[in-house]
């Protein structure tokens, strides 16, 4: 990957989502040229994330909390209980689509009502969702999965340059297995059919359990200081 310099705008300071004792400040990518398929697959590999046409990534002064990660899609070695949740994905069905199934929004508004009432996705909006995992210049696919004709998950994925980057999963949450961990896996599975070499989970941040589960999955690399750096297993 080539060095390159480009602008950022820095936000003002505000109430961190996840640690409430640190506020957050975000560098936001202002190059028009890398709003595209090619700069974001670029940025992503330094660290960036993406919502909706925006390209950001954490630039807290006294924070490092939040990593980015990716794991090895050809090398993933599952847990134990991975490999009971891989055969309970073998038992479903997997496809790839560029558009959501009709009935998408009936199972986001379950999720959201179910699981984040308390957050600013609640109540379910169709428009607001549109508006955080589509963009101008970036395809989004949908990872879609199925109980025999039942619309269970979906994982909503970029597809760059390198890599899968996970922007959002939701799911029914009233089934008995852990869909999220099987929407990770899903995606892992579609990678590596794909000889894709890594899957983006975003930001890992340790001190946050919501957030914590990404370094389940082995593997992985965390951008640190400027360089991907390898877990120790």
């Amino acid at each position: 990957m080539n060095s390159q310099t480009f602008r950022v705008g820095v936000m003002p300071p505000s109430s961190c989502s996840y640690l409430p004792e640190q506020e957050e400040t975000i560098a936001v990518v202002l190059e028009p040229d890398l709003h595209s398929v090619t700069g974001y697959g670029w940025l992503i590999q330094s660290g960036f994330r993406r919502s909706g046409n925006t390209i950001y990534r954490p630039h807290c002064l006294a924070c490092t909390a939040c990593q980015s990660l990716r794991v090895d899609t050809a090398g993933f070695t599952p847990s134990k209980s991975q490999k009971r949740q891989i055969k309970q994905l073998n038992r479903l069905r997997i496809e790839l689509k560029t558009e959501l199934d009709d009935g998408w929004f009936d199972l986001y508004d379950r999720y959201i009502t179910a699981r984040h009432q308390n957050g600013s996705m609640f109540p379910a909006n169709k428009d607001d969702f549109q508006s955080f995992v589509g963009s101008a210049w970036q395809r989004t696919y949908y990872v879609h999965i199925y109980e025999e004709q039942t619309l269970i998950a979906i994982a909503v994925t970029d597809v760059v340059s390198n890599g899968f980057s996970a922007i959002y999963s939701f799911f029914d949450p009233d089934h008995p297995w852990s869909l999220g961990s099987l929407c990770v896996l899903a995606q892992l599975e579609l990678a590596k059919q794909n000889k894709v070499p890594w899957l983006y989970l975003g930001f890992q941040i340790d001190a946050c359990q919501a957030m914590n589960y990404k370094v389940k999955y082995r593997p992985h690399q965390r951008f640190v200081a400027g360089t991907w750096q390898s877990a120790e297993e």
